[in-house]
């Protein structure tokens, strides 16, 4: 009789633990199915709202609308750059076409032309409220007083050169000297300073005159938005270093905005930046969101893992395989999180911007920007649940690894025509005289962009040049047109081949998605741990053995 009950009592622990287990399996069977489900399936599921999604959207549209009001921003800011810097030209470099000749502005090529338009800036400096029709003018110092214009002239120490006899000696120790004037006195300046003037064109190397300007931005009024004062750093620079009888002038200007110390507005434009304010505080609250809820999703991801890993370890005495480990590492839930610091920053620096606390527009563009693109692409995320919708993932996902080999392989080649194009070509070819250049004009011929002017510009003074650039010209294009670039896209076409051929048939199945659809034909890694070949064998293969049928309802999307 004892036996008897002790036999009762030892059944039914077993069978306690085997429920226990059975139930144990069966709730971690729902967490990954449900993890793994739309946010429409989990809604009809569990009646769970996706506020996830639904934080996406909103964060799309006020991104993307916040981006639009800096861009057009942006632009009046831009414009009103480039354009002083036309009319500044205009103003102070003699005989200037309205376009600059190469990399400068105007080049002379007498002494005369030198003299006449060095004065002629100084002239034009000192005329300069009665010349420019923009709200433009002389900076002033703290004390009131205007600030001087500055000219350095920079020559070789000392030197003699006697080019009929082929003869020179020369220091190359540099000297500067500068002055500087009141705009006002600038007549005055010149006659006391004659001797300033007075250049030896042989050992000149370059005359600097330098002067700050101010201005304000009226435009963005009309954008129902405070006006920005501007500080100009005008640099005109007469270069002669070259020495080749051609004297090179540049203007440059670096400007600066800054918030206008006393200003009076009537209007809507300080309440309309008031708006913007609130608008952009708005965004970081709704990326903070963002970020908080796609961080809680990875964080639970990562404990459904080790859950799953260890349930399958205890099980089946396995480990999850890559491809397992990565489903639960979704790397859209990344993407969100650095699109969302980037829009927070992003709003951080528009807000300065915007209380004339920063200046920077670039950097601001490049944040908003980023995060609007980051944005954008993270709704593939979603289109990716529908089968129809999700090739283009599926396909860069396939030839992601592939292509990156080929780019490999093919950029020393790239490389090599770049370094041999830039030295070979580039001193007499406009498009191969840098590095960069020549790395895109490599590509546009690539793309098949630009191919006649690039032959024709081609100065033919050397005849070997001239030769070996049609034998380089022809080389490239031929190898990278009808070879590689063909085989990269044969390398695409094959990955999207392979897809469809999956949709149609099924995808490899997983031991993941083996659990899912609770099969039980796992393969038993202690049997076939025999020989280490084996083991290596099954671990490899152990996550393309079966296939999902087209029509299953079970889809993994990472």
């Amino acid at each position: 009789m004892e036996l008897f009950v002790r036999y009762l009592n030892r059944s039914n622990s077993v069978s306690s633990v085997s429920t226990q287990d059975l139930i144990k399996e069966e709730n971690l069977r729902d967490d990954l199915k449900y993890y793994f489900m739309s946010p429409c399936e989990k809604y009809r599921a569990r009646r769970q709202i996706p506020w996830k999604m639904g934080v996406q959207i909103l964060k799309i549209i006020m991104i993307t609308t916040q981006l639009v009001l800096f861009g057009l921003n942006n632009q009046l800011v831009v414009a009103y750059k480039e354009e002083n810097t036309m009319a500044l030209k205009n103003i102070f470099l003699k005989g200037y076409s309205g376009v600059d000749e190469d990399d400068y502005s105007v080049a002379v090529y007498t002494q005369e032309g030198v003299y006449d338009s060095l004065f002629y800036v100084m002239d034009k400096y000192s005329q300069l409220g009665q010349l420019s029709v923009g709200p433009i003018s002389y900076a002033e110092d703290e004390d009131g007083q205007l600030l001087p214009l500055t000219m350095c002239k920079e020559y070789y120490k000392r030197g003699t050169i006697l080019p009929s006899d082929e003869a020179f000696d020369i220091d190359a120790q540099l000297e500067t000297v500068c002055m500087s004037h009141d705009p006002k006195t600038v007549n005055e300046w010149r006659s006391q300073n004659e001797s300033f003037f007075d250049l030896d064109f042989y050992r000149l190397v370059d005359i600097r005159i330098t002067f700050q300007l101010k201005g304000i931005n009226l435009q963005t009024v009309r954008s129902r938005e405070l006006p920005d004062c501007f500080s100009f750093y005008v640099t005109i620079t007469f270069d002669n270093k070259c020495h080749s009888g051609k004297v090179k002038i540049f203007l440059d200007i670096d400007a600066q905005s800054s918030a206008c110390r006393d200003w009076k507005i009537s209007g809507t434009a300080q309440k309309n930046t008031h708006y913007l304010l609130v608008f952009d505080g708005f965004i970081i609250l709704v990326c903070l969101t963002s970020a908080v809820l796609c961080t809680r999703s990875i964080i639970l991801a990562v404990r459904l893992l080790q859950r799953f890993s260890k349930f399958f370890k205890e099980k089946f005495n396995r480990d999850v395989c890559e491809d397992d480990q990565r489903e639960f590492l979704n790397g859209w839930y990344v993407l969100v999180i650095i699109s969302d610091l980037m829009a927070i920053i992003g709003s951080i620096l528009k807000m300065e911007i915007q209380s004339k606390n920063l200046t920077n527009y670039d950097v601001c563009s490049i944040f908003l920007g980023t995060s609007t693109l980051l944005v954008w692409v993270g709704v593939i995320r979603y289109l990716g649940y529908f089968q129809k919708y999700n090739v283009l993932i599926l396909t860069m996902r396939a030839a992601f690894p592939k292509v990156l080999r080929f780019c490999c392989c093919a950029g020393m080649i790239y490389l090599g025509y770049t370094f041999c194009g830039w030295i070979v070509l580039g001193p007499y070819h406009e498009k191969f005289e840098g590095l960069s250049l020549v790395a895109e004009c490599l590509f546009s011929l690539l793309n098949g962009d630009d191919m006649f002017t690039t032959f024709a510009q081609l100065k033919d003074t050397n005849t070997l040049v001239w030769l070996f650039s049609r034998a380089y010209l022809y080389s490239f294009i031929s190898l990278f047109i009808y070879m590689v670039l063909s085989l990269f896209i044969a390398l695409i076409t094959d990955s999207y081949e392979t897809i469809k051929n999956y949709q149609k048939n099924g995808f490899p199945l997983t031991d993941l998605q083996k659990f899912l659809h609770e099969q039980k034909d796992f393969l038993d890694l202690e049997e076939s741990s025999q020989t280490d070949v084996l083991s290596n064998r099954h671990s490899v293969l152990c996550c393309c053995q079966q296939r999902v049928p087209a029509n299953d309802n079970v889809i993994l999307i990472s």
